[in-house]
């Protein structure tokens, strides 16, 4: 089990926030800090797991060779795809059965699930494919591809490392320029967040995590960098709370370069998020300080991302249903908040003692 962490601090920082953002109208969901950023969860978790991948990648399977490195990446790309098919099948029961139980036939419409039921047979193909995404359940598709990639991000850093980050750019301007995106199947539609240009966080991170390069001078210049990323964050969070977006007929075009817009990942969200990063970076030590029992608990869920991920999407559901039953009270929000890392908790505990039963079994056979 590793120490508490900044990367599993903030990647559990993450999942608590993005839980919270996943129960629209819930009180605390004004409290989280998309309120006051351009940026919100979602950056942060797909940037930390472009960190956790270079610490992979530089650490245990460093000295693997390439066919090595792409069995063992690519298991954990099938992990991801078996976790989201698992979870949309039962995020989907779970719609069924409220339906069923509160006779509310229109809740089988809820976040895009409605083709589920009305086109099975090709939904349920797009479900496999990952052309059909519900609703709040659509950025581990996201993360599956990126994981896809993952052997191809880490072999050419081993011999290309020059070619990575240019590579990477031209793909995401190219997305912004020509505004071509994966599409939805059998609704018509594109992907809510196209992996072409969150691959360039998802690189960024894995770029920065390294000691050397681009992540040596950032570390080398973090007192620099924080004092270049204050006005920006400043201007970023009264943008927020003035609730301001461009309007698509009055900027020039490429639209993308100049919109707010989350799918694509516009400059100014990814510029606001990589300011935040800046800014807080190395600010984990003081939290610990300040709340050991905090950051023990939030690197708890960080070292258990995928499972306490998991259970927090599905739970998120279960807690929209709830308030749609019992309605939208402080108390009820507080209870669903304090009952939801509760949750959360014991799913990232209950993982961690799963991971070490088979090394307890053989000393208690002796």
């Amino acid at each position: 089990m590793r120490a508490p962490n900044e990367i599993d601090f903030w990647r559990g920082f993450a999942l608590v926030t993005i839980f919270i953002n996943h129960i629209p109208g819930l009180y605390f969901e004004r409290f989280t800090f998309r309120n006051v950023s351009l940026s919100d969860s979602a950056e942060l978790f797909v940037f930390l797991a472009g960190v956790a991948l270079r610490k992979l990648v530089d650490g245990p399977i460093a000295g693997l060779k390439p066919g090595a490195v792409v069995f063992r990446l690519e298991g954990r790309a099938l992990n991801v795809y078996v976790a989201q098919t698992v979870i949309t099948e039962v995020a989907i029961a779970l719609l069924a059965a409220a339906s069923l139980l509160l006779d509310a036939p229109f809740m089988i419409d809820w976040h895009n699930a409605s083709a589920v039921f009305n086109q099975p047979v090709e939904a349920h193909i797009g479900l496999v494919l990952l052309t059909h995404q519900l609703g709040y359940f659509n950025i581990l598709p996201l993360y599956v591809v990126l994981m896809f990639i993952a052997p191809l991000i880490a072999l050419t850093q081993r011999y290309a490392p020059a070619a990575l980050a240019p590579a990477s750019v031209a793909i995401y301007t190219f997305a912004l320029i020509s505004g071509i995106n994966f599409p939805t199947w059998p609704i018509e539609g594109t992907w809510f967040f196209n992996p072409l240009s969150w691959q360039f966080i998802y690189c960024l991170g894995f770029i920065l995590g390294g000691a050397d390069g681009l992540g040596g001078f950032a570390r080398r210049h973090r007192q620099s960098l924080r004092r270049l990323a204050i006005p920006i964050v400043a201007a970023g969070a009264v943008l927020a709370m003035m609730n301001f977006s461009p309007s698509p007929i009055s900027v020039p075009q490429p639209k993308l370069l100049f919109m707010f817009d989350k799918t694509f990942l516009s400059p100014a969200r990814l510029i606001h998020s990589l300011a935040l990063t800046a800014l807080f970076a190395g600010a984990y030590a003081t939290i610990e300080r300040w709340s050991p029992a905090g950051g023990k608990f939030l690197s708890l869920l960080g070292r258990n991302s995928l499972n306490v991920f998991c259970a927090a999407s599905l739970l998120s559901l279960i807690c929209q249903i709830v308030r749609f039953v019992y309605g939208g009270h402080v108390a009820t929000d507080a209870l669903i908040v304090i009952l939801g890392l509760t949750v959360m908790g014991l799913v990232a505990w209950a993982s961690e003692w799963r991971a070490r039963l088979p090394a307890d079994r053989p000393a208690r056979a002796r």
